[in-house]
């Protein structure tokens, strides 16, 4: 066991060596340069309390949740589980967050949804730019997962995660194709867990569609005319990212049960992001949660750096029923309100 740990460390210190910190420096070059960075966005309240500090998963974690930080943790679930998620994002921005995951034996599978809904927009244009409520346009992102995650050994899990992305603005649209990929490991008995995660990975998006066709002003011997051409858009690629996370549970006093986890996000696209989170259970029946989440400068950061949430969980008849919320504040805009409700048979 304690072979095992030294080896996880020594490759840990390896990937946070030279190259990464050559790859961090790009990164912090490019903030802001990638295509759906919806995709950063936390979007279930446990993850976003405990500070998106959830890479290593745990033990009593909803799998549709806990797939989304690493697709090895889907394992956590022996059964079925699903869950419904609900952000009232800034703006009056939507979103909606659904899964459902499947344990057969050793083998674990998944289906994910996220839909991020913008509600009406109001139209200006150059020739109408006062704001007239009759004359509006709409916009949505959408996010399609499909997980299969295998149970190696009692301590070794990995997965994967195909993700079909859409993004559609008015009369123009967007599509790709991302994956994640994941491991985790857990230490015996000891309540310590380990997990690594490559998230995002994928194709380049660009935009196409009526929206980009704009005519062109042609002169000839006939005469003046237009002739029709299209903006020809440069993909941009997606905002990937390496994350290592680990966890540890471990009872506190009488029925009160403490875990405290840590993570490291390298960003391709982004500042790098250190987070942490702690959680108190009682009597795994109600939990209070809160996590901090910090970049390498917080100044440019439109997110305060904590975020607190509770939940409560019910075994009704050998069905398990969580609830759970969320708060995350913010510097700039309003704070952020979450709610879920996660099922377990």
């Amino acid at each position: 066991m304690n072979k095992n740990i030294l080896a996880a460390l020594v490759v840990a210190g390896a990937l946070a060596g030279p190259g990464a910190e050559a790859a961090r420096a790009q990164g912090d070059d490019r903030a802001g340069t990638a295509a759906m960075e919806e995709l950063l966005v936390p979007v279930t309240p446990r993850t976003v309390a405990l500070g998106n500090a959830f890479t290593s998963g745990l033990g009593n974690a909803n799998s549709v949740e806990a797939v989304l930080s690493n697709p090895a943790a889907m394992v956590v679930g022996t059964g079925t589980s699903a869950m419904f998620s609900r952000t009232n994002y800034w703006a009056d921005i939507g979103v909606n967050y659904f899964g459902i995951a499947q344990r057969f034996g050793v083998n674990s599978v998944g289906i994910t949804l996220t839909a991020w809904d913008y509600g009406d927009i109001f139209r200006q244009t150059e020739a109408a730019p006062e704001i007239d409520s009759s004359a509006t346009w709409d916009a949505s992102t959408y996010v399609v997962g499909a997980t299969f995650a295998r149970q190696f050994t009692d301590r070794i899990a990995a997965g994967v995660t195909l993700k079909g992305l859409g993004r559609q603005i008015d009369n123009v649209n967007s599509s790709g194709v991302a994956f994640d990929a994941g491991m985790t490991y857990i230490v015996g008995e000891s309540g310590l867990r380990f997990g690594v995660s490559l998230k995002n990975f994928g194709t380049g998006m660009s935009f196409g569609g009526d929206g980009l066709q704009r005519p062109i002003p042609q002169q000839g011997p006939g005469g003046s005319g237009e002739i029709g051409g299209e903006i020809d858009d440069l993909s941009s690629e997606l905002p990937s990212s390496l994350n290592f996370g680990a966890a540890y549970t471990t009872p506190l006093s009488g029925d009160i049960n403490v875990t405290a986890l840590a993570n490291f996000r390298s960003n391709a696209y982004d500042l790098d992001n250190y987070a942490a989170g702690v959680e108190l259970g009682y009597q795994e029946l109600f939990y209070l949660r809160g996590g901090v989440d910090v970049r390498g400068s917080q100044d440019v950061n439109a997110w305060d750096m904590w975020n607190v949430g509770a939940g409560l969980n019910l075994d009704l008849s050998g069905t398990r029923i969580a609830v759970d919320y969320a708060y995350r504040p913010s510097n700039v805009f309003g704070g952020v309100n979450m709610f879920s409700v996660g099922l377990g048979l």
